[in-house]
């Protein structure tokens, strides 16, 4: 019995112990991975570099830069700038040299269609018009002749009843005629035609073309599309939280994807409808007409809302790596350490120089300075390099590079 008690009792001893190993260890490791992640966002200089390097120092300041909010958005035209063509009557598509892009004028024929119901319109046209002619007459002559008591009251309502009637079958075609761009002061038994000219409502750019030469279209169906860009805006869209800051008038500034050129609006319209997105609708008014620009064009943009004070520092105390930003503080100072063996007594240590990297989120910039979010905790005391900070960070990456 007492020799399984102790058994026993060994096992256990050497359970803990191989445990107390095993934590041993993961505390050993993991303390070697926060030293050498600590290490991977730090970097030291020497003396003689930090001269060479011209490190300069600065602290955090407080800044009145433009207060401005980041959106993204698209080019536009109003909708009275963008016209769809079509035709009221059906028919078959005798001519048009319309191609995407092409420019053309208000006014211009652009197309042609041919349906034998433009003839019989005309022949009716011109029929009605002969028998009204003729009514008119006759209403006339039966009103001298009811003055004179002559006939009865009733034959002169007739007359009277069949003018009318013909009068507004007259009207009726001119203005079918008139759909259709046939003028009825021009239309005589010698120039009937079964064809008839589309005219391009306003001056701009095809957009689209729907049909092609000898097709037969429908009645009220799409055959082109024409933009006039001389009216193009920029339509933004603004998060809910932002809306306050909005204005009528205020400076937009804006880039289109894959450019670099900025080019300037003002704010003109501020919806007043917020999406399932949580957004607003803004229109821009550009400053500038461009013939460059066409609809549909991404942008991004940024509103200038007014001078706020906020936290910046010099542009040039601002680094980028890997697409994010970062600035760099000095850590401490120190000796080089040698073995004492090795070590002169008569030779002074060398002194390093330590640098921190921090990441930061940056903001509006604007003369010289950029605005910076810090991260949690951070000494605003802190001595941040605002001269050779590319410097540091070149260090940094060849030291990484070759570990």
């Amino acid at each position: 019995m007492k020799q399984k008690i102790f058994s026993s009792f060994i096992i256990l001893s050497l359970t803990a112990i191989l445990f107390s190993a095993c934590s041993s260890k993961e505390k050993t490791a993991t303390e070697a991975a926060e030293k050498k992640t600590e290490e991977t966002y730090s970097v030291e200089l020497t003396d003689e570099q930090f001269k060479t390097v011209n490190i300069q120092y600065s602290t955090i300041e407080e800044k009145n830069l433009s207060s401005v909010i980041r959106a993204s958005g698209m080019l536009d035209v109003p909708p009275q700038q963008l016209i769809t063509i079509s035709s009221p009557y059906g028919g078959t598509l005798k001519n048009t040299e319309l191609l995407q892009g092409m420019p053309v004028a208000k006014g211009e024929i652009i197309a042609i269609l041919e349906n034998p119901e433009f003839i019989q319109l005309q022949q009716d046209y011109l029929d009605y018009k002969s028998q009204l002619v003729y009514l008119n007459e006759e209403l006339v002559r039966q009103q001298e002749l009811a003055i004179e008591n002559v006939n009865a009251k009733k034959t002169l309502q007739k007359a009277g009843s069949e003018y009318n009637s013909m009068m507004a079958r007259v009207q009726g075609l001119r203005s079918k005629l008139q759909l259709i761009n046939i003028n009825p002061d021009k239309i005589n038994p010698d120039n009937i035609s079964g064809k008839a000219n589309i005219y391009a409502p306003i001056s701009g750019y095809v957009t689209k073309v729907m049909v092609n030469i000898g097709k037969f279209v429908d009645a009220n169906q799409e055959l082109f599309e024409i933009v006039d860009t001389r009216h193009l805006h920029a339509e933004l869209t603004i998060f809910e939280k932002d809306v306050p800051k909005l204005k009528i008038g205020q400076k937009i500034r804006f880039v289109l994807n894959n450019e670099t050129k900025e080019r300037f609006a003002e704010v003109y319209l501020i919806g007043r409808e917020i999406s399932a997105e949580r957004t607003v609708r803004v229109h821009g008014h550009l400053l500038q007409e461009d013939k460059n620009l066409l609809p549909g064009m991404y942008l991004k943009a940024i509103v200038e809302t007014g001078l706020a004070t906020t936290t910046a520092l010099p542009d040039k105390a601002i680094v980028q790596s890997a697409g994010k930003s970062y600035i760099f503080i000095a850590a401490e100072e120190m000796n080089e350490e040698k073995k004492p063996e090795a070590a002169d007594k008569n030779k002074t240590p060398e002194k390093h120089i330590a640098f921190k990297r921090i990441e930061i989120t940056t903001g509006v910039s604007e003369n010289g300075y950029t605005e910076v979010i810090l991260p949690e905790g951070f000494d605003r005391n802190s001595k941040i390099v605002i001269n050779g900070a590319y410097d540091l960070l070149s260090k940094m990456n060849n030291v990484e590079e070759e570990e």
